[in-house]
């Protein structure tokens, strides 16, 4: 076998740092670690590339499960060690046109590499693509070794996401209060051998801008690469049934620039609940001098406009003299059309990043689909995500706000930490800006609050917005998250204070509601595979629950709050109970705040709750989705209230007593572009066989993207035989626009063990 035919050249490009081949079949890695640099390791195992060191160490020395009760504290000794990534091969036979390159997605986080002990590469961050021609310094057998150091912190204490305040290296590992200290290291992304065509595309970049009527898109074909002056290429777009649109050719540059091209009534890539992600197919071929074919780059080309708009009636709320700005812009405006943007703040899908798949991407992704979602907001404590998250939000539709990775820290003006904070923000722009689905860059969350103490004057954040606009203009630019007029909080159903998220809800006013979170349970079967059987009930602080972020997680007893959920349900009498409880909870609350920041539609234009998906099983987490794809009760809430039309009840507290005068508000919310026509819609309250009617209103014709105010139900409570009851709106024909809310009752009198009546307190 032709030793050569065991490297795969590839035929499509990935941005910034030029093409990427599988690893070679042959190249077997193995992992060893020492204390020191100079240090070498005593032993080597056998290393999974992409995964990570920890995981290597883990399966060789038979570690428990890092997700089972506190066994993740196991691996802190790993954060300070250094690592040596080995591998050897033959020199491969090579034509006078061919190089042999290593090529790498992602090594995490400061490291060299050497090619038969000489020095040939170093970097620090973790997210700009490596690219080293090894030809050169080749013998007939070879050795390539990536020396890794250990996990980088700014002080030695506290020992909390401070110490990755000074790298661009996601601060989250450092522990948050949804996931444990665990710190990832090691190769995380595709990574081997290649052979290249001396003459290759490293970047082809298909830049355009719509016309102001969106029937004309005007396309800038912009491609670099080496040695590729006076190499013909040919540049093709297809449409989704296969169809030429248009094509051109020519002679390439090291730096090509063809501009001028026009595509005539483009068909726009939408949001799913908008319209089409319509795709078309871009190809540009590279061929030597004869005529022959080297390379094929082949990616996926949306077109659209993506515009961040002043909030309907924001212009006019700072009145005085002198006058100033009033909030920032938070309305999305895409191809023209004002959106209201439904969706979650997504994190990590795994501790380890080295083992997410594009399966795993896809699953989640479906679910946000499947919930309504148009939009997350990629947090800035987590990773930039691999290549096939971002196609796969490009082909279902779903928007992306994307943030660098800074968070919650005061990241400095020092020239080392700006130089790498330009390097990897580069790259990361570079590659994500030809994705359909990217609608808003971020510097990074929370940098303007007292925690971090940044402001829009840090150099961290003026050097993101520059880069930002010379390489994406067209894309804006928030500094970070949440700004003036924008809600981070509150993230449980009842404040200290005694005020229900109904209340907080009612009195708040944001242009957009970017965080925010009710905390509920996993189910049973999750929380068996995470806790001791001895400690699964009752739940108790310095137990798993609290290593599971049950207790201690962010304030008091979060995020079980048992206090709340006794105060509401009375105390739990086994497991499945406390879990009802918690989760029902977390369903009202979330319906109350996405339909609440609906109604206040159009002054208000965003509801993402924290958070969406999680890096590990928590025991109890303001998720909708337990790891690593389980759908809590809450993710049927959120998809419910995130449907573009439904009939929505305005309730002003969870609580009722016997006697009281029960009322709740009925709204009709439309988001979507076509009007409806609702001829009647009714109101009940159900409490067991018990049925009371409230109220029937014949609303008529609802405008698109309009909501319509509804009147006001009003019932005396009498006794119910039900310590819950619910309340039922129904559309009459439509029953997917029904909604459905439960309460809890309080009866007037309960009764003793002997059977007396007791009066209850109210």
């Amino acid at each position: 076998m032709n030793y050569l035919n065991l490297f795969i050249l590839t035929i499509f490009c990935l941005f910034t740092s030029g093409t990427y081949a599988e690893n070679h079949p042959d190249l077997a890695w193995k992992l060893g670690y020492s204390k020191t640099q100079l240090e070498e390791p005593v032993n080597f195992i056998s290393a999974n590339v992409p995964g990570a060191v920890q995981l290597d160490i883990a399966r060789e020395e038979k570690y428990p499960s890092y997700s089972f009760a506190d066994n993740y504290k196991k691996f802190s000794w790993m954060e300070d060690r250094f690592y040596t990534y080995v591998t050897s091969f033959r020199k491969p036979s090579l034509n006078t046109n061919e190089r042999l390159y290593f090529s790498s997605k992602g090594i995490d986080y400061q490291f060299e590499i050497y090619i038969n002990n000489e020095k040939i590469f170093a970097q620090e961050g973790m997210f700009t693509y490596i690219n080293v021609d090894l030809t050169d310094k080749l013998k007939d057998d070879n050795v390539l070794k990536i020396l890794l150091f250990p996990a980088p912190k700014r002080f030695p204490f506290p020992v909390d996401r401070i110490q990755a305040s000074n790298v661009v290296k996601p601060p989250v590992s450092y522990q948050w209060d949804w996931h444990p200290r665990l710190i990832p290291l090691g190769i995380w992304d595709e990574t081997g051998l290649e052979v290249r065509n001396r003459s290759y595309v490293e970047e082809v970049y298909i830049n355009y801008q719509l016309a102001s009527d969106y029937k004309k898109s005007v396309i800038t074909i912009l491609a670099s690469g080496k040695e590729t002056a006076g190499k013909k290429y040919s540049w093709e777009l297809t449409d989704a049934d296969g169809k030429r649109v248009l094509h051109t050719q020519g002679e390439m540059q090291d730096v090509l620039s063809v501009t001028g091209i026009s595509l005539e009534d483009p068909k726009l890539w939408w949001p799913h609940d908008q319209g089409t992600p319509y795709l078309y197919l871009s190809t540009f071929t590279l061929f030597d001098g004869s005529g022959k074919e080297i390379q094929k780059v082949v990616q996926k080309v949306g077109f659209k406009r993506v515009r961040l708009i002043m909030n309907e009636g924001a212009w006019t709320e700072n009145s005085s003299f002198p006058k100033s700005r009033s909030v920032p812009p938070a309305q999305f405006e895409i191809n023209g059309r004002k959106i209201f943007a439904k969706g979650s703040n997504w994190v990590n899908p795994e501790i380890f990043p080295g083992i997410i798949t594009k399966e795993r991407y896809k699953e989640l992704i479906d679910l946000a689909v499947n919930a309504n979602m148009n939009i997350f907001r990629v947090w800035g404590g987590g990773i930039i995500n691999k290549e096939s998250f971002f196609e796969l939000c490009d082909e279902k539709g779903i928007l992306i706000w994307e943030e660098f990775p800074l968070a919650c820290n005061d990241y400095p003006d020092d020239a080392h930490y700006l130089s790498v904070l330009k390097q990897e923000a580069t790259s990361i722009i570079r590659r994500l800006r030809k994705h359909a689905s990217l609608a808003l860059w971020c510097g990074g969350n929370e940098l303007f609050n007292n925690w971090s103490g940044m402001t829009d004057q840090s150099l961290p954040l003026r050097l993101l917005n520059s880069l930002c606009l010379e390489y994406t203009p067209l894309i804006p630019f928030n500094p970070t998250s949440p700004l003036m007029g924008m809600g981070h909080g509150n993230y449980v159903f009842r404040s200290p204070d005694g005020e229900e998220v109904f209340q907080e809800m009612k009195r708040a006013h944001y242009t957009a509601y970017t965080e925010f979170g009710i905390p509920g349970m996993s189910p049973i079967e999750v929380l068996k595979q995470i806790i001791p059987e001895n400690d699964l009930f009752p739940p108790k602080p310095k137990t798993a629950w609290e290593d599971h972020h049950a207790f201690g997680a962010w304030m008091g007893n979060t995020w079980l709050c048992p206090e709340i959920l006794e105060d509401y349900f009375g105390k739990a009498s086994d497991l499945e109970e406390l879990v009802k409880q918690s989760q029902l909870l977390q369903c009202e609350g979330y319906k109350a705040i996405f339909e609440e920041a609906r109604r206040q539609k159009p002054y208000c234009a965003m509801a993402l709750n924290w958070c969406y998906n999680e890096p590990w099983p928590a025991a109890v987490n303001n998720s909708l989705v337990v790891y690593p794809a389980v759908c809590k009760p809450a993710y049927y809430a959120v998809k419910n209230s995130c449907r573009p039309f439904l009939a929505s009840a305005c309730l002003s507290k969870f609580r009722w007593n016997e006697g009281e005068e029960f009322f709740a508000d009925l709204w009709l919310l439309n988001d979507g572009y076509e009007p409806k026509d609702i001829r009647t819609v009714t109101m009940k309250l159900v409490a067991g066989d018990q049925t009371f009617d409230l109220l029937t209103w014949h609303p008529g014709n609802i405008k698109d993207n309009t909501n319509k105010a509804g009147p006001t139900c009003r019932l005396k409570l009498p006794h119910l035989n039900q310590t819950q009851f619910r309340l039922v709106v129904e559309v009459e024909g439509h029953p997917e626009y029904n909604s459905d809310y439960t309460l809890i009752f309080i009866p007037k009198y309960s009764v003793n063990n002997d059977k007396t009546p007791v009066m209850n307190a109210n």
